[in-house]
């Protein structure tokens, strides 16, 4: 691994991964109906500090994203089969997480499938497949991107839990109690 990858827009890079992930995610989520697909991006109820933070997040994720797509893969390297296993592992991760989503009715939490250990597998497998990348490019600069990214996402989930707590009550509050934020822990 290196600090810095060599920023340069080349055949095998970054960006093929980036391209079929954001490709499946979004073919999934564009099949999805319409008011399933919005609940997604329902962001009523959110302070002013929870939407900033959450806002700076996207930004810096912009950031890791540009890195990755700017960087060659690093297919001679260990690394990068590694880096391509975790990937596939968070790409599986997406799209179950995302059916399940789908399947679940609007008028109930989503607690099925890979929400019965996390609350958020969605955001677990998209930064999973993100450090999988980090590997495949060998770059601890972009990991440290990917994680400066993910602590202001992080208050975004904290304002969705807010959000799912004032719609669903009671159900919510003990799915809360029984199940993890990101799978084995917090």
């Amino acid at each position: 691994m290196e600090w810095m990858p060599e920023l340069k827009l080349v055949w095998l890079g970054g960006w093929i991964p980036i391209i079929l992930s954001s490709s499946i995610q979004w073919g999934l989520l564009l099949s999805m109906p319409k008011d399933i697909f919005s609940r997604l991006f329902d962001r009523k109820g959110w302070s002013k500090k929870q939407q900033i933070y959450f806002r700076l997040g996207k930004l810096v994720g912009l950031v890791c994203l540009v890195l990755i797509i700017l960087s060659p893969l690093k297919t001679g390297s260990p690394l990068f089969i590694i880096g391509a296993l975790i990937y596939s592992l968070g790409l599986i991760g997406l799209i179950v997480s995302l059916l399940n989503y789908r399947d679940t009715p609007l008028d109930q939490p989503v607690t099925r499938g890979l929400y019965r250990i996390s609350r958020h597998p969605q955001i677990v497998s998209t930064t999973t497949i993100v450090l999988g990348i980090c590997l495949a490019i060998g770059s601890w600069f972009v990991f440290f991107v990917l994680a400066i990214a993910k602590l202001f996402e992080h208050y975004g989930i904290l304002a969705e839990e807010e959000a799912c707590l004032r719609q669903y009550g009671d159900s919510y509050k003990l799915y809360l109690k029984k199940i993890p934020r990101y799978f084995l822990f917090f």
